[in-house]
């Protein structure tokens, strides 16, 4: 026992020295080259420590998880939205549906005021609040049936509290939705490649379920191998696609994705979760993971320098190319869903309790999950930050800031500090097979450029372009993940706020229910979705400005529904868990509305922006980005919604936090006066390990429970 334990403290002392020596490299250096491996690193190390001891000591001495209690999808089993889903293909689900945009481009975009202030960000927001939020919010959502945030928060907080979180929640959800699927639209159109490979993933996602379900219940391995062949065969496929006679076939056109993305959704939504969402997510999960494993493996081996300098002067100016404002609060805003993501804690509470076997497995699923994304928003930032400058910022500025020609684009970013020669311009497009690099922005092409970059580095230059377009046809999937899972969860959560009304609603599985609130979710999202793609000012265009704020105020709900019920169960010595992600949260987020509500900037302030505009049309001018006076006319409009619902959603989230206070308060002086809204205890009958690896316990209860199967009652 003695020889165990040692060896275990050689090797944690080890983990913790190759973290702190990451973190001493990045912090230190001044002038000198600093290789992205110390990067990698530095997060490799923490997440390690985190997950090993700070999330073991949540579940275990804060949540107090019980494995003989039986979760809902034990209890409430049938088949359609409660079905109990072996831990291996739940963690698959829940990554890729969590996993959307924001990993991937927040921050790319963030690398504008240096890689030092991501990385900080990413790491220690996702350790102690992204991931603690995703974990806690599963667990509550657990023992309550599986309750939606709002919800929850109308039953633990109140009627007044619940409805502004309810409507706070489901408007942002809509916004979010929206958003992911604009950026699967630029991602896919005039691709046939990213088509066909992501169209094929469906048929054999429903493979797979059929497989689990009927053919070999219970034989993951099998499946996963199965389903990893046909999905590389799929990749490979894709490219013969797109250089044969069939290419035409699979080019769409951004108006007919939003009408297939659509349909999609609404049939991912209502279909048995077996069937198509648990298998295609799990599925997808391979891919993501296998990619960013071999990100970090190409970072080792090849070992690129971080060109982009540690701190930027637009981190303390505040005038970025990329976007507006100071380093507080903005990057923490960007970043988003690398570090902490409110849209988590809506799958946390949609989907996943719904599939859980264990109330033990919420470490892995919920922790590990977010620590895993945030390892794709640490790649993200690496991508950004090896490459030229001088291209990154030609990359993500916009035409009006930087011209149209090479030779516009390289006078002005020689300009802001970042020399890149016209030629050089012109030969990463060449290099990619892209006619041009410029004002390619979105965050999407600069991961790209990046991934190949690191790629190209191993295999050899020539497979440049194709990782580049291998890279964009990645991100499309990674996103796709997240607007099903999202789209079923939005539909639980609408058939939440009609169930207080017209109760067979309350049945998230009734299944008229199930298709009218489908349908309207589908319809929501859909609607914003194609009125963004045919009017570049309008549609999900016009809500895309408050993306990030209106993730960050869903985390405070998310955050400040957690405190409370931690507070509520007796936990009130631990409630500075969530507590002080939520201060800090709230802090941030609320600055940040502040300012884009009321900045005198016109970069900054919505409304000083459409002052602005208003005086210009006034004068009968036009402004950048606007062609013409519709646009002005559109800008103006867009900057009024946007400044008006930014302070809404604001107003909502400091009422649902002032009750939730208020909640507390009340219990701290007069516990009995509280009640709780959790399921009563029913004894599990299932047997399921509480990690992706068995210990010896458990395989020998696993063992025992077969025996007494075997011999029946």
């Amino acid at each position: 026992m003695r020889t165990a334990n040692v060896r275990t403290t050689v090797i944690w002392t080890l983990v913790a020295l190759v973290g702190a020596t990451g973190w001493a490299v990045l912090a230190l250096a001044r002038g000198e080259d600093v290789s992205a491996a110390w990067m990698v690193a530095a997060a490799l190390g923490s997440y390690a420590i985190a997950y090993r001891f700070y999330a073991k000591f949540i579940a275990y001495q804060v949540l107090k998880v019980d494995r003989t209690r039986a979760t809902p999808a034990e209890r409430l089993n049938n088949g359609i939205d409660f079905h109990p889903t072996d831990r291996r293909v739940l963690l698959g689900h829940h990554f890729a549906a969590i996993a959307g945009a924001g990993p991937l481009v927040g921050p790319v975009l963030a690398a504008q005021m240096g890689y030092l202030p991501g990385t900080i960000w990413i790491i220690a927001g996702v350790v102690f609040a992204g991931a603690v939020q995703d974990m806690v919010v599963l667990f509550f959502s657990t023992r309550r049936d599986g309750r939606s945030l709002g919800q929850m928060a109308r039953e633990e907080i109140g009627p007044f509290g619940g409805a502004a979180a309810l409507i706070a929640a489901f408007a942002i959800m809509i916004i979010l939705l929206g958003v992911l699927a604009l950026v699967i639209v630029n991602a896919l159109a005039q691709s046939p490649w990213g088509t066909f490979s992501i169209a094929m993933t469906i048929p054999i996602a429903l493979l797979m379920g059929f497989y689990l379900r009927v053919l070999r219940p219970g034989r993951v391995s099998e499946v996963s191998l199965i389903g990893v062949a046909l999905l590389l065969l799929a990749l490979v496929a894709g490219r013969w696609v797109a250089e044969s006679s069939w290419a035409d076939t699979f080019t769409l056109a951004p108006s007919t994705l939003v009408v297939w993305l659509v349909a999609y959704g609404f049939i991912a939504s209502i279909l048995p979760v077996w069937m198509l969402l648990a298998p295609r997510d799990y599925l997808s999960t391979f891919m993501k993971i296998g990619t960013i494993l071999l990100l970090a493996l190409g970072v080792v081996i090849a070992l690129p320098t971080l060109k982009m300098d540690a701190v930027t002067d637009f981190a303390s100016r505040g005038n970025g190319p990329v976007f507006a404002g100071s380093l507080f609060p903005f990057v923490f805003i960007t970043i988003a869903c690398g570090a902490l993501s409110g849209f988590h804690s809506l799958i946390s509470s949609g989907t996943t309790p719904k599939m859980i076997q264990k109330e033990t497995q919420v470490r892995m699923i919920g922790y590990g999950s977010m620590l895993m994304e945030s390892s794709v928003a640490v790649m993200a930032l690496v991508a950004a930050s090896i490459i030229d400058p001088g291209l990154y910022f030609a990359m993500n500025a916009p035409s009006g800031a930087i011209g149209t020609t090479v030779q516009e684009a390289s006078r002005v970013v020689t300009g802001w500090g970042y020399s890149i020669s016209p030629d050089d311009l012109a030969r990463a497009a060449e290099r990619v097979e892209e006619s041009s690099l410029l004002s390619r922005t979105g965050g999407a092409p600069t991961l790209a450029i990046g991934v190949s970059e690191i790629f190209s580095k191993v295999t050899g230059g020539s497979l440049r372009a194709f990782w580049y377009h291998f890279a964009i046809m990645f991100e499309a999937l990674f996103i796709l993940t997240a607007l099903d899972a999202g789209t079923r969860v939005g539909r639980f959560m609408l058939q939440d706020m009609l169930g207080n009304v017209i109760r067979p609603f309350k049945n998230v599985s009734w299944k008229p229910g199930l298709v009218i609130t489908s349908a309207l979710v589908c319809g929501l999202w859909g609607y914003f979705l194609w009125v963004g793609v045919h009017e570049p000012l309008g549609g999900i265009n016009q809500l895309f400005p408050i993306f990030g704020i209106s993730n960050q105020l869903l985390a405070a709900v998310a955050l400040a529904v957690c405190t409370t019920l931690l507070v509520k169960s007796g936990r009130l010595k631990w409630a500075w868990i969530t507590g002080v992600p939520l201060v800090w949260d709230a802090t941030v987020t609320l600055t940040a509305s502040w300012q884009k509500v009321f900045s005198d900037d016109p970069k900054v302030g919505f409304f000083k922006q459409r002052s602005v505009f208003q005086d210009a049309i006034d004068r009968g001018e036009v402004l950048p980005p606007a062609k013409n006076m519709d646009d002005m006319h559109t800008v103006v409009t867009n900057s009024t919604v946007d400044g008006v619902l930014t302070a809404v959603l604001a107003l909502l989230i400091v009422v649902v936090i002032a009750d939730a206070l208020r909640v507390c308060v009340r219990h701290v002086r007069r516990p009995a006066l509280s009640t709780l809204s959790e399921a009563p205890y029913v004894e599990s009958k299932l047997v399921a390990p509480a990690g992706l690896f068995p210990t010896r316990e458990e395989k020998e209860e696993e063992a025992r429970h077969e025996v007494g199967t075997a011999a029946g009652p």
